[in-house]
């Protein structure tokens, strides 16, 4: 085995956390892979007998290469991406968690936190990851963001202000949130809207994302409140009463819903369930991002 082969295999030893790391400061799949293989490549044009601590010299460079990700998307958008913006989902069997990818699945980061990091300033997003989530000191994380150490200390403090006041407090155990998609997965193929309207919170949030070029009744929308979310469960119940092609999933750590006939996904709706009623679903409906989804080996 060569150099290059040995320092391979050291770089997949931390293969999984960097995509981990990645995936929380992008909320892409996709774009996480790519921040972690340029990390390879800028790791094998390097001196590697001079790092003393790969793991944390990998986890910067990713911090840095996931920050100019974050201000280039910033670039091309002229106004923040809006409110109907689904990251991509993590799924997984609802029984079983693939060992591979117990660093991803570990700590699940949910959907609705991922929305909330999406308003973040790009180097609030960088502070607050890697400090709050994966313990870097701000001594180190200073460097990339291009900012004293105080002033780092001040970006995550702030994000964390911002993070606590958006997000939802939720049900912890899923025997029960299962209990609950299933009663509202049973109203909506039943067309019955009191028993919608009992599982669903007064102000519950929908966040449908199905791309820029679908358009009509299925084009990305929020509804809010549970008599519109209910409608829009009703405009949709033949689709539920497919029952073949839906799949109760782990969706980013908490029971949602695949859709997925003949093993190609349509649609990947998350919730979030607090006091045995929804309070927020997502819903991934883009064609486009659907398609580039790795999807596991689920359950018949």
């Amino acid at each position: 085995m060569n150099g290059t082969d040995l320092l391979a295999d050291r770089f997949e030893e931390h293969r999984g956390h960097l995509k981990a790391v990645a995936y929380r400061m992008l909320g892409s799949l996709a774009e996480a892979e790519d921040a972690v293989q340029e990390a390879w490549l800028k790791l094998s044009r390097s001196d590697a007998d001079d790092i003393e601590n790969l793991g944390g010299w990998l986890t910067t460079v990713v911090g840095r290469v996931c920050l100019d990700m974050l201000r280039s998307r910033t670039r091309r958008h002229e106004e923040p991406l809006d409110d109907t913006f689904v990251p991509d989902p993590v799924i997984r069997p609802l029984s079983t968690i693939d060992p591979e990818q117990e660093v991803l699945q570990a700590d699940s980061v949910g959907l609705a936190l991922l929305v909330v990091l999406e308003a973040l300033e790009p180097a609030e997003r960088i502070a607050f990851v890697l400090h709050d989530m994966f313990a870097v000191p701000f001594d180190d994380i200073a460097p990339i963001v291009e900012r004293s150490s105080a002033a780092t200390r001040q970006l995550a403090s702030r994000a964390r202000r911002r993070v606590k006041g958006a997000t939802p407090s939720a049900e912890p155990d899923l025997g029960r949130q299962r209990q609950v998609l299933d009663a509202f997965m049973a109203a909506a193929r039943a067309g019955d809207f009191e028993a919608l309207l009992a599982v669903l919170d007064p102000d519950v949030v929908l966040r449908a994302d199905s791309g820029p070029l679908v358009r009509g009744v299925a084009a990305s929308k929020v509804v809010r409140g549970a008599k519109p979310v209910a409608e829009q469960a009703l405009l949709f119940r033949q689709l539920a009463r497919s029952a073949q092609s839906l799949q109760l999933v782990l969706v980013n750590g908490t029971v949602g819903v695949l859709n997925a006939p003949e093993g190609r996904p349509i649609s990947v709706m998350g919730v979030t369930v607090a006091d045995g009623r929804i309070t927020e679903m997502y819903i991934l409906a883009d064609p486009e991002r659907l398609a580039a989804l790795d999807l596991p080996e689920l359950d018949g």
